[in-house]
């Protein structure tokens, strides 16, 4: 938004400098994007009449005219085709400068004298017309310095607002913020109704009234084709970055820069019928004013008539019922339409205009009587004419509704850590047309219809921080009672899980939380992964049920880039459920592919189960004290079903491991076997509390025996069971040999076993071995019909 600091101090005039008012509302939400002056430097150039012009005798394009300033004539020969007689421009004497720091002097211009310049508005530094000399009013006081008539002392500001503060894109918004940031009245120009002359009305329809549920319309007849938009209304359209085009077309816009509100000028002899407010029919066209023709879509609105099209809604009008120099009666429109069915639309056909910045962002939904009335009365005042009565199309149902928001002065005090005075809260939600109710400490505002965006408490502590000055809060760190924070010993960090698996070999992948849906299914076809509704990609779209797909993926990347040994872990969620009972649990994962070592002399040799078994073991021992158990596992579809266990930690389940199925082996395309773990991060980080227990002095008594047992008997659960007859001093039972073949006999396998024995106050003798020997046998036999193997 461009404006005018003079035409922004008729409005409100506080006692502040023009650095000082744009540092202000800067600091108050209203960012200063740059400034300039109105007008280039120049001295010396006056307000003059041309008393006589005629034909320059030695050149076609150039007259010499007699120009008066109140109080002397000079000759000046001029080359503009609009210099005639009878018309007062801006003179600039002998002796003055123009911007560009030109110097004017006495001259012969073929061979007639010259003593002045009759000056463009380009060469005064107002604006790029140079079509002709600038002309000025027929009342301008002759010898009137020209900075002086014009009030060209002037800073022209441009603000560059939120797309919430639509509120500000018209001097009316921004008198108002400026007078209740610095406590100045605001004094509006009088508006007063236009009483009709005629009893004219042109029918409406809202056809489309969600979009456009509130459209004015005046007839005016009779203006005056020949009328020009007064200087004054040129400079203010020129200072806020709009050219002067004609009085219908300049009075529109300037209710459009004083109150925030566009509007729009049909030629009413054009119109046929009535007008409709609907959306555009397939295939429909319309050639705009600015003679480029475009294809309406069935989403877009338009004002049309009864036979076509005439402008698309809030953002142009078409050239076929646009004002042209021949109008003598007008269709003058004002509407509101609804931000959210217009928002995108102007981008869409490569448009962006005054009136589709305001409408997109919200115009208040009150304002457009006004200035209806606004815009009649400068027109009867600039081109004459007699007006009609308004008429107003509206639905109610569609106009935005305004609300009443609550605050209470302990959560002001409590979000900006400053006490303010309960009569300034008052006075700033006053000043920015809040109507205000105080209650107890509470205030209750009724939203103006011209804030969209206030709707919560915090928005209402939002304007009272901004007016009473960002400046004004008091500065402070943040204080906290800092407490340190137990770190239960019972837990194990994630860091030192991560420092083990390093330790192991392993290097960490970060992959996606949303994998590949296909992969997913490959994976777990059983488990329905929860898709996301706006996905990076089609492969990135479901969430994952575990680490493995992403582990994989991370592989085949390495193997596609010759790295043909890859121990690969990692760390994160996963995610099982519908969205409502979505679970989310931690796990680590890890993955082995690939020969057991690098390449040497001796040779390579694969990865099987136990290298994965063993590193899992390794990661589960940072726990101590706990009881490990895997047990054969057959219900989880990635893994190879002869290959895989389930992990139980103290009982509980707590993972798996094994190696990937085959069939997804050869999906993946993968030569050798991938072997994967997965664990939940709570069972691998839960951990045992170290407990003293002395040492024995004495030495620890070892027994080897070795059992004949079916094959299908778990070795682990043999360990388990000589354990439990061992007798109270027993520490160990470790399995050292295992062994199958023809001198057992089919379907047995041998299982050798170390078993020891210490006390913590004595030496065992061998009777007290032979006694804990004969309880194991025994009940190993009885268990699992075991035989000593001879």
């Amino acid at each position: 938004m461009k404006f005018s600091e003079h035409w922004l101090r008729e409005w409100v005039n506080p006692d502040l400098d023009a650095d000082a008012l744009m540092h202000l509302v800067t600091m108050a939400g209203l960012e200063v994007d740059g400034s300039e002056p109105a007008a280039g430097a120049f001295t010396d150039v006056v307000v003059a009449e041309i008393l006589h012009a005629e034909q320059h005798p030695d050149a076609d394009k150039l007259q010499v005219c007699r120009v008066s300033d109140g109080t002397a004539e000079h000759q000046v020969v001029c080359g503009a085709p609009n210099a005639r007689a009878g018309i007062r421009v801006a003179l600039a004497r002998v002796g003055g400068t123009l911007p560009g720091d030109i110097s004017i002097r006495q001259a012969k211009l073929r061979g007639v004298e010259s003593a002045g310049m009759i000056c463009s508005a380009r060469e005064l530094g107002l604006s790029d017309d140079h079509s002709g000399i600038l002309e000025l009013a027929a009342d301008a006081p002759l010898g009137v310095d020209l900075r002086q008539y014009l009030r060209l002392d002037d800073t022209l500001i441009e603000i560059d607002l939120t797309p919430n503060r639509a509120d500000c894109l018209g001097i009316r918004g921004i008198a108002r913020e400026v007078g209740v940031l610095t406590g100045t009245s605001v004094t509006a120009p009088v508006i007063e109704p236009v009483a009709a002359e005629i009893d004219d009305t042109f029918p409406v329809r809202l056809s489309a009234p969600e979009a456009c549920p509130r459209y004015l319309g005046r007839v005016i007849r009779g203006i005056d084709p020949t009328a020009t938009t007064p200087l004054w209304m040129q400079e203010r359209l020129r200072r806020s970055g709009v050219r002067s085009i004609d009085p219908v077309v300049d009075v529109t816009n300037y209710v459009m820069l004083e109150l925030g509100q566009p509007m729009h000028g049909f030629d009413l002899n054009r119109l046929q019928g009535s007008i409709d407010v609907r959306r555009a029919r397939a295939g429909e066209a319309l050639t705009l004013l600015d003679e480029q023709t475009v294809e309406l879509r069935e989403d877009t609105l338009v004002i049309a008539d009864e036979g076509q099209a005439l402008a698309m809604a809030g953002i142009m009008g078409g050239e076929a019922s646009g004002i042209h120099q021949g109008t003598e009666d007008i269709f003058l429109e004002c509407a509101f339409f609804a931000p959210l069915h217009l928002a995108g639309i102007a981008r869409s056909y490569g448009l962006h205009t005054d009136s589709s910045h305001r409408f997109e962002r919200g115009v208040d939904h009150q304002l457009q009587r006004l200035a209806m009335e606004r815009a009649t009365g400068l027109l009867l005042d600039i081109v004459g004419g007699r007006p009609g009565p308004v008429s107003e199309a509206v639905d109610t149902a569609h106009l935005p509704v305004g609300g009443t928001v609550s605050v209470s002065h302990q959560a002001i005090t409590s979000l900006l850590g400053a006490e303010i005075e309960p009569d300034t809260i008052t006075r700033i939600f006053e000043g920015l047309g809040f109507a205000v109710t105080v209650d107890g400490g509470h205030w209750h505002c009724a939203v103006p219809s011209h804030r969209f965006d206030v709707s919560i408490p915090a928005d209402l502590i939002e304007e009272v921080a901004r007016v009473y000055g960002y400046n004004n809060l008091p500065v402070s760190a943040p204080r906290m009672a800092l407490e340190i924070t137990p770190l239960p010993e019972a837990i194990e960090s994630e860091r030192l899980v991560k420092r083990r698996l390093l330790a192991l070999g392993y290097q960490e992948a970060v992959t996606y939380s949303f994998v590949e849906p296909g992969l997913q299914q490959l994976l777990e076809p059983e488990l329905k992964p929860l898709p996301l509704s706006n996905p990076i990609s089609e492969e990135l779209s479901v969430m994952r049920t575990s680490l493995a797909a992403g582990l994989l993926n991370a592989l085949r990347y390495n193997l596609n880039r010759q790295q043909d040994r890859v121990r690969l872990f990692e760390v994160g969620l996963v995610f099982r459920g519908e969205l409502d009972t979505l679970s989310q649990t931690k796990q680590v994962g890890g993955l082995l592919y690939g020969p057991r070592q690098d390449a040497t002399w001796l040779g390579t040799e694969g990865t099987d189960f136990y290298d994965l078994k063993g590193d899992v073991e390794s990661l589960l021992g940072l726990s101590g004290g706990r009881e490990i158990r895997f047990e054969a596992l057959s219900d989880q579809s990635m893994l190879h079903p002869g290959q895989s266990a389930r992990v139980l930690v103290d009982g509980e389940p707590a993972g798996w491991l094994g190696r990937l199925h085959p069939r997804v082996e050869q999906a993946l395309e993968l030569k050798k076997p991938a072997w994967l773990f997965e664990l939940s991060m709570t069972a691998v980080a839960r951990r045992a509390v170290p407990t003293y227990q002395p040492l024995s002095r004495f030495p620890a008594s070892h027994r080897d025996v070795a059992l004949v047992v079916e094959e299908n008997v778990q070795a682990q659960r043999v360990q388990e069971v000589a354990r439990a007859a061992g007798g109270e001093w027993m520490q160990d039972v470790h399995l050292f040999d295992v062994y199958a073949g023809d001198s057992i006999g089919a379907g047995k396998r041998s299982l050798a076993l170390q078993l020891s024995w210490q006390h913590p106050d004595r030496t065992l003798q061998d009777d007290e071995i032979a006694g804990f020997m004969n309880s194991v046998i025994e009940r190993l036999q009885q268990e699992f019909d075991a035989v000593l193997r001879s």
